[in-house]
C-alpha cells in the first residue's frame, strides 16, 4: 500500500511540474532595433518611451519612425517594461490622442520577422523584437531585460 501511494504522489508531482512549466512564457530580452545605416548607436529607455508614445520624433538629432508589433508576448513585455502601460491602457492612450488630433500611433507589423525586415529596409525605422531574432540586418540600440 505504501508503494502505491508513493507512485501516485510521484505521478501527481510530475503532472503538476509539467503543467506548470508549459504555462511559463519565455522571458527573453527585448531588442530595440534600428536600421544599420542610422548614426544612432544607443538610446535610453526614456528616449524610446518618449518616441513610442509620440512625444518626440527624433533620437540624437536624427528623425526616426517607430513601428510596433500587432500582439503577443514581445509587445506586452515592451509595453509594460518600456512604456509602463498595459496593452489596454496603451490603446486608450492612443485613442485619446488620435481623436484629439494630437498624435497617430506607430505603424503595426504582425511579428518579429516583419518588424526586422521593415527596419532593415527603412533608414529611419525603429522597432522592437525578441532578442533571439536579432541578426546582422539590424542594429540593436537598446536591450530591455
Amino acid at each position: 500500500m505504501y508503494k502505491l501511494k508513493k507512485q501516485k504522489l510521484i505521478w501527481l508531482f510530475g503532472l503538476i511540474s509539467a503543467l506548470t512549466l508549459t504555462n511559463i512564457p519565455a522571458l527573453a530580452d527585448i531588442a530595440v532595433i534600428a536600421n544599420p545605416g542610422i548614426a544612432i548607436t544607443k538610446a535610453s529607455n526614456n528616449d524610446i518611451k518618449a518616441l513610442f508614445l509620440g512625444k518626440i520624433k527624433s533620437l540624437a538629432g536624427y528623425p526616426v519612425t517607430p513601428i510596433e508589433q500587432k500582439s503577443g508576448t514581445t509587445r506586452s513585455s515592451f509595453n509594460n517594461k518600456v512604456l509602463g502601460k498595459s496593452n489596454s491602457r496603451l490603446k486608450a492612450y492612443w485613442t485619446k490622442l488620435l481623436f484629439s488630433g494630437k498624435g497617430v500611433p506607430p505603424r503595426v507589423f504582425p511579428d518579429d520577422a516583419a518588424v526586422k525586415a521593415h527596419v532593415a529596409a527603412t533608414p529611419d525605422a525603429i522597432g522592437y523584437i525578441d532578442s533571439s531574432s536579432v541578426d546582422s540586418s539590424v542594429k540593436v540600440i537598446l536591450t530591455v531585460k
